[in-house]
């Protein structure tokens, strides 16, 4: 037990050094040298759990997806509306994104041109789908305009979470992403949301934004 334990913290560890090296350089510019002397394991060790580094950014995107789902769990669980769950998830990855690099790494991957191996989906692919079946609730539930082209608002949408981390990464610290989130849904509430329901959803954006912001 105590072997096994050892193998799944040095897993655990190499992984995380990947993770921070592929979001802050990039999949191609981080070689497995890189990664091993990141993590401060040996040559062995990296090998013996990923034969490739192709093994390890495979790792790192379904460990982002298993996060990701374990967010809209949570939410779906609370039982609330569905432009408020649409709501909570994304901030909620946005706060993934802000604890570790994790979800960082795999949104870079995502965008760098590193396969998605199946049944793995592609997680624009995921989103897409996530954030369409909440607008549709949204808009049975009276909480978005009727006339609405939800295909064009939740691929915004997803292209204005996804081009703020891409954006972000070279201007700003990831800690700026809870107010570029709540400037995406000001705009958004403003443009979806019928005018007697705005002011309850712009007070949640404000709650969501200093709840992530003291992480």
């Amino acid at each position: 037990m105590a072997r096994q334990l050892r193998a799944e913290q040095t897993r655990a560890t190499i992984i995380t050094a990947a993770a921070d090296l592929f979001d802050r350089r990039g999949y191609e510019s981080t070689s497995l040298s890189d990664i091993v002397e990141h993590a401060q394991v040996t040559k062995g060790a990296l090998y013996f759990h990923f034969a490739a580094k192709e093994d390890l950014a495979h790792a790192i995107m379904e460990l982002q997806s298993q996060a990701s789902r374990r967010v809209v769990d949570q939410v779906d669980d609370q039982g609330c509306p569905s432009l408020e769950a649409l709501m909570w998830i994304t901030f909620g990855m946005a706060r993934l994104s802000v604890e570790g690099p994790i979800t960082r790494a795999g949104l870079r991957l995502a965008t760098g041109g590193v396969e998605v191996r199946p049944p793995l989906p592609h997680p624009f692919t995921e989103w897409l789908d996530l954030v369409t079946r909440r607008l549709l609730g949204a808009v049975r539930e009276s909480d978005v305009h009727p006339d609405v082209d939800v295909d064009a608002v939740a691929h915004s949408l997803v292209s204005f979470f996804v081009g703020t981390r891409v954006v972000g990464r070279s201007l700003e610290p990831v800690a700026r992403l809870p107010r570029r989130m709540a400037e995406m849904w000001h705009m958004l509430i403003r443009g979806l949301v019928p005018v007697p329901r705005r002011p309850r959803y712009l007070t949640l954006v404000t709650r969501l934004e200093r709840e992530i912001s003291v992480v």
